[in-house]
């Protein structure tokens, strides 16, 4: 390496260390910057962070944009976040944004934040985990060493978040990239089971309306999504919902048929009214990225001997259902991108709202038979909320489970559900109400919530 990229380096770190000024944290001398990715620049700071912070940003050699916030008494840790979603389109950098202003609890609770956005737009897990890898290896290049990185996965990005410790903290591992992994209200069940109900939507909402597709359109098979080319837009498709279902419709302006087929899907799927439309975007548009773009169109979802219950007539219901096959090659292709293989040789602590209804609570179950399966079961802590959120439950629940992680990573001090809920009653003090974790909770089984069907 040239000695000017050395200096270009080193000038990058003097900058930043003249930017945070001198009361800020004395950073150590960065690694030698990699050929391909350039120093963070400064970045505005989102509204609602707290007073001091320092915001750097910019765009990765893939294409990701990103965001970094350091405090202004930064005691060495970072977090690196994984977001939820997936987006589908090109990369945005407003939700590098977004992202940062929702999590400002981090960085109020003395944190490092860096997140990005993914280069690569959709259902694609193992490259959002590279490009999460990418963002740290940029922090410690041009920024500093922290003296602990813990990986934080959200919802989707709990996916992200485990793929990553997987391939950069796994079992035996000399360095790990990662010290350890936070997961809140994460799709933990894989891309291969934690969207079988989705599958279920489609098929129970076109038994029950017969317009998606419409019987005047191209037919195709519902664990497409939408066929390419289709133009069939969001607004377009929540009509027709509204039409079948009254969804937006205030509930005494309702035809009895209509609130009879919602009860059906509510009641079968054991998903909330507020969740259905949700749902069926995800059914749609996100299934046509995953079949088009991750199996070579082919289908990684069935439903055949899956049994629906909770209808008026589940005999007509099970008889009436398009039914599918899932193919063992897209199964498994999409599974090694998507699905956890629990082989994470760091502490893993997980939160959930036991109500959440866009990543069921169940999934913590599928987490847990994976991970031990894979010999880590002693590595995951699972803690649960009383709450029905799924985006963020509340201010003082995460600085406590980073604490507790944190004393689990560097001292070895193992937390305990009682453990966390005791050290969210503390931090309310200082960062406000809401505590609501429940010590003996125990996620029930997948299958418990989502019928069980046959596998390739």
């Amino acid at each position: 390496m040239s000695m000017a990229r050395i200096m270009r380096g080193a000038g990058a770190l003097l900058a930043l260390q003249l930017l945070l000024g001198c009361s800020g944290p004395r950073l150590p001398s960065p690694l030698p910057p990699p050929l391909a990715e350039a120093a963070p620049q400064v970045h505005e700071c989102p509204a609602g962070l707290a007073a001091g912070t320092r915001c750097l940003g910019g765009q990765d050699s893939a294409g990701a944009f990103y965001l970094i916030a350091i405090p202004r008494d930064w005691g060495g840790v970072l977090v690196l976040h994984a977001h939820g979603g997936p987006e589908l389109g090109p990369p945005k950098a407003e939700r590098a944004a977004e992202d940062l202003k929702r999590w400002a609890i981090m960085v109020k609770a003395g944190y490092a934040w860096a997140g990005s956005t993914f280069a690569q737009g959709g259902v694609a897990v193992s490259a959002a985990a590279a490009d999460t890898e990418r963002l740290r290896q940029i922090f410690v290049t041009h920024i500093a060493q922290p003296t602990t990185t813990i990986l934080h996965g959200q919802s989707w990005g709990a996916g992200v978040a485990l793929k990553a410790a997987e391939r950069y903290a796994a079992p035996g591992q000399p360095r790990p990239a990662y010290d350890g992994v936070l997961l809140s209200n994460g799709v933990l069940g894989g891309g291969t089971r934690s969207y079988d109900f989705r599958l279920d939507l489609r098929v129970i909402y076109q038994y029950l309306c017969g317009n998606h597709p419409r019987p005047d359109e191209a037919q195709y098979p519902l664990w497409m999504g939408l066929p390419a080319g289709a133009t069939l837009t969001r607004a377009d498709l929540a009509a027709r919902a509204d039409s079948c279902l009254g969804l937006a419709t205030p509930v005494p302006k309702r035809t009895p048929e209509q609130q009879a087929r919602l009860h059906t899907v509510v009641n079968v799927l054991q998903i909330p009214e507020r969740s259905v439309l949700g749902h069926l975007n995800w059914a749609t548009w996100h299934f046509q990225d995953v079949v088009q773009k991750r199996t070579g169109g082919l289908s990684p979802w069935g439903n055949i001997g899956a049994r629906y219950s909770g209808s008026i007539d589940d005999a007509a219901l099970n008889a009436g259902v398009q039914r599918y096959a899932a193919d063992a090659r897209a199964v498994t292709q999409f599974g090694l991108d998507s699905d956890p293989s629990g082989r994470v040789g760091v502490p893993m602590l997980s939160v959930h709202g036991v109500y959440d209804a866009t990543a069921f609570v169940e999934l913590e179950s599928q987490l847990r038979r994976t991970v031990v399966a894979a010999g880590q079961g002693d590595r995951l802590v699972q803690t649960f909320s009383d709450d029905g959120e799924h985006s963020y439950l509340s201010d003082p629940v995460y600085p406590a489970l980073m604490a507790e992680l944190l004393g689990w990573a560097g001292r070895g001090e193992k937390p305990s559900p009682a453990s966390v809920a005791r050290r969210c009653q503390a931090m309310e003090a200082r960062f406000g109400p809401g505590c609501r974790l429940l010590p003996n909770y125990q996620a029930a089984e997948l299958e418990s919530r989502v019928a069980p069907r046959q596998r390739p």
